[in-house]
């Protein structure tokens, strides 16, 4: 049997009558919309960092041994370069948002690594990963992913992976510059003419190391993949000394890049090799006075086509702020630092009360759109009005002041100017002496 159809139109089934007055039903609260940024600027990006109380020297260290860390693991249980980009851009944007003293870097590092996995389609479970990072921190206690030990913090790995969906708002985009690379290296040098020379070898090696590197900086949050592959060749070319007039067949209307933002992440690069060399696969090849002169070169490149060190920097939106108060590192709740603890433990935080439910929204145009559809329905909106009000003046009093003042003044001579107070006196004043008189004649 079909289902019947109601025959009412809609204003009476809700209880609203439209015909009398319309009433616009108001309905619940859309929440609150968050856009994840694909990129972050240099700006942004030290904002960001300020907010949280960003000690350069201590969070450097945390940065190239947190990557150090992924990449080691990486290696140890077979997964492929695109894993180790995708958990390290996770693990910057992480380390961006939270201050280092509410979690370890070890077990944010491993996290990211634990969702990567996830996001790229090599699975692994948390334990195998903190199995292998443990195994690479104590190569005398190997263990297997199955030990008892590896309980607890399995589930802290479980708890921050929703914190870390949290940062990156469930946008699972990203980019791998090694993939580029590799078709870039091809046209730079066929296989078979000189692609066999240890010369281009020595090339090639260096150009893909410098891309693990490259995700040692911020600079993977900045620009997308074919400034970071341009930046990569260019500097290797400087270094190397060859292939330097094959680089010109790139820059196209195929592959678009700006030139300051290739310069920008060439210098980040070399910051990165002329202060934590040994930190890297690339900087230790090379002297520092090597290092020392490129990096010159490049900054005369900058100053004479008149670029920023940074791309897309505003000097008007830069406001003078004192330096946050840094913190301790490490948390009484992180397994890394503290092995002690039960088995288990969650991750909380305090989040900000908020109306409504927070939603991702990938599309920023439809974000916008919705924005602005729905504002008008939610902002209050005042109104001023005056309005004239005819205000009555009260009548003079009856006697001033001063004529009140002098028939005070003149009670003994019994002249009457309007009412007059009591005397305190009990047996004197002109009251008393009415009551004296009352008791003298009395009754009989």
């Amino acid at each position: 049997m079909a289902p019947s159809i109601p025959t009412e139109p809609a204003s009476k089934r809700n209880g609203v009558n439209v015909n009398d007055q319309e009433v616009v039903p108001i309905g619940p609260s859309p929440g609150l919309s968050s856009n994840p940024p694909r990129y972050i600027s240099e700006q942004t990006l030290q904002h960001m960092l300020k907010s949280i109380g960003y000690d350069e020297a201590r969070e450097d260290a945390y940065r190239l041994k947190g990557v150090q860390l992924i990449d080691s693991v990486r290696q140890s249980i077979s997964l492929p370069v695109k894993t180790f980009d995708t958990a390290a851009t996770y693990y910057h944007r992480f380390r961006i948002r939270f201050p280092s003293a509410e979690y370890n870097y070890e077990d944010v590092a491993l996290a990211s690594l634990f969702v990567a996995c996830k996001v790229e389609d090599t699975i692994k479970k948390s334990k195998d990963v903190l199995c292998a990072a443990h195994n690479i921190r104590q190569p005398h206690d190997q263990r297997t992913p199955d030990d008892k030990m590896f309980d607890g913090p399995s589930k802290f790995t479980v708890g921050l992976e929703r914190h870390i969906l949290e940062t990156i708002g469930f946008d699972f985009q990203a980019q791998y510059p090694q993939k580029l690379l590799i078709k870039l290296l091809r046209k730079m040098f066929p296989k078979g003419v000189k692609g066999d020379s240890p010369d281009v070898k020595r090339f090639i090696s260096d150009a893909y190391d410098m891309s693990i590197d490259l995700y040692k900086t911020f600079a993977p949050l900045k620009q997308p993949s074919f400034p970071l592959v341009m930046a990569i060749l260019e500097l290797t070319v400087m270094l190397t000394g060859m292939g330097g007039d094959q680089i010109s067949q790139f820059y196209s209307d195929r592959y678009p890049a700006r030139k300051g933002c290739i310069l920008e992440v060439m210098l980040d690069l070399m910051d990165l090799y002329t202060q934590f060399a040994k930190s890297t696969k690339v900087g230790s090849r090379y002297d520092l006075n090597k290092l020392m002169d490129v990096k010159i070169d490049i900054n005369k490149m900058l100053s004479g086509n008149r670029y920023h060190r940074h791309f897309a920097w505003c000097d008007k939106c830069v406001q003078d702020s004192s330096d946050a108060l840094s913190v301790t590192p490490g948390s009484a709740i992180s397994p890394a630092t503290n092995s002690s603890l039960p088995g288990n433990n969650t991750v909380k935080r305090n989040n900000k009360s908020s109306e409504g439910t927070l939603r991702f929204v990938f599309d920023h145009e439809d974000a916008r759109f919705e924005r602005e559809t729905v504002v008008e329905y939610f902002d209050d909106v005042y109104e001023e009005i005056e309005e004239e009000v005819e205000e009555r003046i009260p009548d003079e009093p009856r006697h001033s002041s001063r004529s009140a003042h002098h028939s005070h003044s003149s009670h003994r001579n019994h002249t009457d100017h309007g009412w007059s107070p009591y005397s305190r006196s009990r047996h004197g004043g002109h009251n008393s002496d009415r009551h004296k008189g009352r008791k003298g004649h009395g009754y009989y």
